[in-house]
């Protein structure tokens, strides 16, 4: 049996198209994008190809309000810790959620420790926060707000437009992490009314170790890298030319099949889902029912360790992922579910499986198959333990 790839979210193969155009600025066209050669200028000519196609992408206004960093983690760094060191002037509050990426969380502490005061709002049972929380939170000192686009757990997607909109006419600039919202949703970020959003190039089928920060024309932050002046100086490094066009060309790509391949993933999701459900049972949706990413589930089987179903589907070349996080050889429940609501049982229970461009209707039946008799197994292990 080929094995069955199911942890998009944690990321995706290179699309062939993608590796076709960027493998010559490997060892053909490797010229510094800084030298003004003419070897030189074609690498800055592609490099800004690819700013456009990444701005086309988004539905920035213009080229220049992308800069490119070195991952989704990078991105949001820059602009957490850009926006909120720039503006501290006019205050020092700043507003998250409980459920953000690590890389949004430990910036936020970070901030904590140069004498910024953080809030973390709560979540619903579905992962969710409201506009009212939002607006509730805020204080004549808040100069930044921080919601992601789309949890990389459990999937749910937050209101991003409802909240632009209540910050739109006030000095709170607005950041939103859209790593695993970009390429999965239709947007622009001028509907969704963000000054900075952040977006990674290995989960859109481009190469990994390259990301994008969307900033909007007047908005200044501050560089947290310290160099020369490419990148508008807010990411001083020679430019990871290949990296680059990686992530513009399957930016471009991504574009042209977002809506098709939308409704073929929520399809398959909600196959897999009704047929785990009618077939298994014993099992929680976690997330918002509807009102989550196309190509996510997270489940919570009863009963049993997520962990335990995860590495039995591995023997079987069955690739997903777990909810609990491994750190320091220590396993942790996931804060997210946590945050939730959940009990730690619940979070160690739980299962992430992410779909993507080559998951097939086939795929899915064969894990059910599989789930089936997994579960099966090591409930009945479980029942018949002394």
């Amino acid at each position: 049996m080929k094995p069955i790839y199911l942890d998009y979210g944690a990321t995706s193969p290179v699309r062939p198209e993608v590796m076709e155009i960027l493998l010559p600025f490997f060892q053909k066209e490797y010229a510094n994008a800084g030298s003004i050669h003419d070897f030189g200028q074609r690498s800055r000519d592609a490099i800004e190809l690819a700013r456009k196609q990444v701005a086309d992408s988004l539905g920035a206004s213009s080229p220049r309000e992308i800069i490119f960093t070195g991952s989704g983690t990078e991105a949001n760094n820059l602009a957490i810790l850009g926006a909120a060191r720039k503006h501290r002037n006019r205050g020092n509050h700043v507003i998250t959620t409980s459920i953000e990426h690590p890389s949004v969380l430990e910036a936020c502490k970070q901030l904590e420790k140069e004498g910024f005061e953080v809030t973390y709002l709560p979540v619903d049972p579905y992962g969710r926060i409201s506009v009212e929380q939002v607006k509730d939170a805020l204080t004549e000192q808040t100069i930044l707000v921080s919601v992601m686009a789309a949890n990389n757990e459990v999937g749910t997607l937050q209101p991003i437009k409802e909240i632009g909109r209540l910050l739109r006419d006030t000095p709170v600039l607005f950041h939103t992490d859209a790593v695993q919202f970009y390429g999965k949703i239709p947007f622009s970020v001028q509907e969704l009314g963000v000054d900075l959003l952040s977006v990674s190039g290995h989960k859109i089928y481009g190469p990994k170790g390259i990301g994008a920060l969307y900033i909007k024309k007047g908005i200044r932050i501050e560089p947290v890298l310290f160099g020369g002046g490419q990148e508008r100086g807010l990411r001083p490094a020679t430019q990871n030319t290949p990296g680059i066009i990686g992530l513009g060309a399957a930016a471009y790509l991504m574009s042209q099949e977002l809506e098709q391949e939308r409704q073929r993933l929520t399809r398959l999701r909600d196959l897999c889902l009704k047929r785990i459900q009618k077939e298994i049972g014993q099992v929680d949706l976690n997330g918002h029912p509807s009102n989550r990413l196309p190509n996510n589930l997270n489940l919570s089987f009863h009963g049993v360790e997520g962990q335990a179903v995860l590495l039995e589907l591995n023997r079987k070349q069955i690739f997903v992922s777990s909810g609990s996080a491994c750190s320091a050889g220590k396993h942790a429940p996931s804060h997210v579910l946590m945050a939730m609501g959940k009990s730690e049982e619940q979070a160690y229970q739980s299962l992430r499986i992410t779909f993507g461009r080559e998951t097939t209707e086939s795929d899915i039946h064969q894990l059910v198959d599989h789930l089936k008799e997994i579960l099966e197994d090591l409930r009945s292990f479980l029942r018949n333990k002394p």
